[in-house]
């Protein structure tokens, strides 16, 4: 090994140090937090666990799942999912309609209100306009309404 050589060892070698400190040593120049510091521990790798409760679920209105059920019962149901709140039709002809019709209604909350109900309706050929799922939309929320009132007089 020549000195160059030598020398080059050493330089790389003290570089690599001198990098690899800078970890060791405290930072004075942080800024001071206020309230207290939590450490629990988390590492990259608790992405991967499954630490969810398996008994968490998801509520939703039990009167705009059925009222969903009783309007779109020209549908045949390929999958319901209560406790996500997804029901997912297969295509059907409307009474007195010619054009198939295919829907997933997603009922995502428990209020009886329209933001609780999301609902995707297509035909053979692309999307369907925005006033016929406005006008399911509307005609799933009023008989839901219709099931509330009429449950209320028990």
């Amino acid at each position: 090994m020549s000195v160059i050589q030598g020398r080059r060892a050493w330089v790389v070698l003290s570089a690599v140090l001198a990098f690899s400190a800078c970890g060791l040593l405290p930072q004075n120049d942080a800024k001071p937090t206020s309230g207290p510091q939590r450490d629990d521990g988390a590492s990259i790798f608790d992405l991967f666990g499954n630490k969810d409760d398996p008994n968490t679920t998801i509520e939703v209105n039990k009167y705009i799942w059925n009222a969903a059920q009783q309007i779109l019962d020209f549908m045949p149901i390929e999958s319901a999912d209560p406790f996500s709140g997804v029901l997912v039709y297969g295509y059907g002809r409307p009474p007195g309609g010619g054009r198939a019709y295919r829907a997933t209604v997603y009922v995502q909350d428990p209020a009886l209100d329209a933001r609780s109900l999301n609902v995707a309706l297509s035909t053979s050929s692309g999307p369907a306009s925005p006033d016929t799922v406005r006008a399911i939309e509307d005609a799933i929320l009023t008989r839901a309404r219709q099931l509330r009132i009429r449950d209320g007089r028990l």
